[in-house]
């Protein structure tokens, strides 16, 4: 799949544009806004990016988390070759390791929770300037399709393009949405 980038400023445009897509076939989880009024995008339906995704979490968690483990080996590590093993036993190493880790990764966590997704950053000024980024993950075999609906909307401004979340994460949104919209 392949992620394409466009910003604009016209809401209702965007909101036709996502109509058409869906109406092409595109799956509402894979077409996402991403802007700084949350109200305007609720206001004009439109699928906007979760506060989870636009932060920096799971990557500054997995640092944190890498943090933790060095931690962890320097900690049992000094344990075993200082010989303090002997005198004091392991549970206290052990535990203060363990504690170690959790808090490197908790403490990764939270510093990312503050700061804006490491892909999104490259739009940071236009969404000062109260632009919006929309953005498709589109299949290759919708790539025609999407091309030319997206060619009937002007006031789109190509942003680039990206690797998009994997298709199977994709589909299971889509499989975890018809689940839960489910109604007898």
């Amino acid at each position: 799949m392949n992620r394409h980038y466009y910003v604009s400023d016209d809401l209702d445009d965007l909101e036709s544009l996502e109509h058409e897509l869906e109406d092409s076939g595109v799956n509402i989880e894979q077409i996402h806004v991403l802007s700084d009024n949350e109200a305007e995008l609720e206001h004009h339906h439109l699928h906007a990016v979760d506060s989870f995704s636009r932060s920096d979490v799971i990557r500054s968690g997995i640092i944190g988390l890498l943090c933790g483990l060095l931690a962890s080996i320097i900690i049992l590590s000094f344990t075993y070759f200082s010989g303090v093993y002997e005198t004091i036993t392991w549970v206290p190493p052990i535990f203060l390791s363990v504690v170690s880790l959790g808090f490197c990764t908790w403490e990764g966590g939270l510093w990312g929770i503050q700061k804006i997704n490491r892909v999104f950053r490259r739009f940071k000024e236009d969404l000062k300037m109260g632009r919006h980024v929309f953005f498709v993950d589109v299949r290759p075999d919708q790539e025609p399709t999407f091309q030319r609906i997206v060619r009937n909307h002007p006031h789109l401004t190509l942003a680039g393009d990206g690797s998009s979340t994997p298709e199977w994460i994709t589909k299971s949104q889509i499989r975890m949405n018809k689940f839960t919209h489910w109604a007898p």
